[in-house]
């Protein structure tokens, strides 16, 4: 319990997970909104807006910067480190993203990558007017929602630096 206990007086730490976890429960209520479906999946689940990502390392940045200032070696370390993120969300996982999109439709839009011939190569389509001997093959379907657009990143660019800005500096860690 003395290492929860740590961990939850630090104040960099706290003013971060708050800006993840608002950035959270803003997903819920944006689909909300726009679906009138309440989808839980979206308190835990990563893509859309705004990116709970970017709320995190700015809320991290800029709470940095209020406790140890812009010279500190930790804000110079914690700006590259949100740079590396940022650019993650709306890159390498945003493509990744696009990437099981494009998967999902051939996997599941064409019969070539779903039904297999006894004995025969996992994957390897039947001839014509041949007859599947074993059971289809039913894939899972890959997570599409994973990157963000930059306008997601830019949203949560603003709750992060907002919650970082006007959540009140603690006089502990």
């Amino acid at each position: 319990m003395n290492v929860l206990r740590t961990i939850t007086s630090n104040h960099i730490i706290n003013v971060a997970a708050i800006s993840w976890f608002t950035a959270q429960i803003l997903k819920l209520l944006l689909v909300f909104w726009l679906t009138r479906k309440v989808d839980w999946g979206r308190l835990t689940g990563s893509g859309g807006m705004p990116s709970s990502h970017a709320a995190l390392v700015c809320a991290m940045v800029v709470t940095i910067a209020r406790k140890l200032g812009f010279a500190s070696p930790l804000f110079g370390l914690a700006f590259c480190f949100a740079i590396v993120v940022l650019y993650d969300a709306m890159g390498v996982r945003r493509a990744a993203g696009e990437q099981a999109k494009v998967l999902n439709k051939m996997i599941f839009d064409f019969p070539f990558f779903t039904q297999t011939r006894k004995g025969a190569p996992q994957g390897q389509s039947l001839q014509q007017g041949e007859e599947d001997q074993e059971a289809t093959l039913i894939p899972e379907q890959l997570k599409e929602l994973l990157g963000h657009t930059p306008f997601e990143v830019l949203g949560g660019c603003v709750v992060g630096i907002l919650i970082g800005v006007l959540m009140p500096m603690s006089l502990g860690q």
